[in-house]
């Protein structure tokens, strides 16, 4: 079976974790998938990511709870999807939660979040948002 989403598999893998109040995630490695795991670890939504090498490269996520077990990642949707990509201009990047949490924008100088794209004047696509 071929993955034709492999972010949405990311977010979806790290949403039933939260759900079941795991420690940690595991999902295959890419590029741009360690680059949204080191947004969320920057932006203080997940402990830590890190690559591990046993036969195929993996990446595994530290979650975060709060000190009564409730997750720091409320609310994690895909808002760009191979079917129906999202381009913002930098005037119209997305406030998520009124600014209380991030939109995860892929633009041409490399993934950052809306504060960062917008304190940049960069626009493009919004790959998820994250709460």
């Amino acid at each position: 079976m071929t993955m034709t989403d492999p972010i949405a598999d990311m977010l979806t893998r790290i949403r039933n974790a939260v759900q079941l109040k795991k420690d940690e995630v595991v999902f295959p490695f890419s590029k741009i998938k360690f680059e949204i795991a080191k947004i969320l670890t920057k932006e203080g939504y997940i402990k830590n990511a890190q690559k591990t090498e046993n036969t195929f490269a993996k990446i595994k996520i530290t979650l975060k709870y709060t000190s009564d077990r409730k997750p720091v990642i409320q609310n994690l949707t895909r808002v760009s999807k191979p079917g129906r990509k999202v381009y913002v201009h930098h005037q119209k990047l997305p406030y998520v939660l009124n600014s209380l949490g991030i939109a995860i924008i892929s633009t041409p100088n490399g993934l950052m979040t809306n504060k960062e794209a917008r304190k940049n004047k960069l626009g493009g696509e919004v790959i998820c948002e994250v709460s």
